[in-house]
């Protein structure tokens, strides 16, 4: 029951990064371009050129993505948080692995930074996966 607490906070807390994510795209995608993810690194701009249509599809992924980790952290089922974990590790694979093939125009420190910050993507949904398997594991799919 501890277990399936912490993965609920956890996918809480995902949700809201992913959800703060796209709110920005979505409502300012050329500040989001210009200055992602923020205190002085532009990894986003490393990628140009500037596209208001491709950042506002970013924006509307992540809050996707945040719906349905709000969804998965409200949820008492842990199927429902299991297919919400498993969507966002997928998203963050597909990204890293772009990523990791395309380093764009990145010094090394942001590329570096920007790597590790797309594998701790993919890294805490399973995390998060394995803390709430840990959680009641005869109880079936409930919390």
């Amino acid at each position: 029951m501890v277990a399936a607490r912490l993965a609920r906070v956890g996918m809480a807390v995902l949700a809201l990064l992913h959800g703060g994510w796209g709110l920005w795209a979505l409502i300012d995608p050329q500040h989001f371009f210009d200055t992602f993810p923020g205190a002085g690194r532009r990894w986003t701009a490393a990628y140009p050129p500037y596209n208001e249509h491709l950042v506002i599809d970013l924006g509307a992924t992540f809050v996707t993505l945040a719906f349905l980790l709000a969804a998965g952290a409200a949820s008492r089922s842990r199927g429902v948080r299991t297919v919400a974990l498993l969507t966002v590790t997928l998203f963050g694979a597909l990204h890293l692995a772009f990523h990791s093939a395309d380093h764009g125009l990145l010094a090394t420190a942001d590329l570096v930074a920007s790597l590790v910050a797309l594998a701790l993507g993919v890294l805490l949904p399973v995390a998060l996966l394995v803390v709430d398997r840990w959680s009641s594991p005869g109880r079936g799919q409930e919390e």
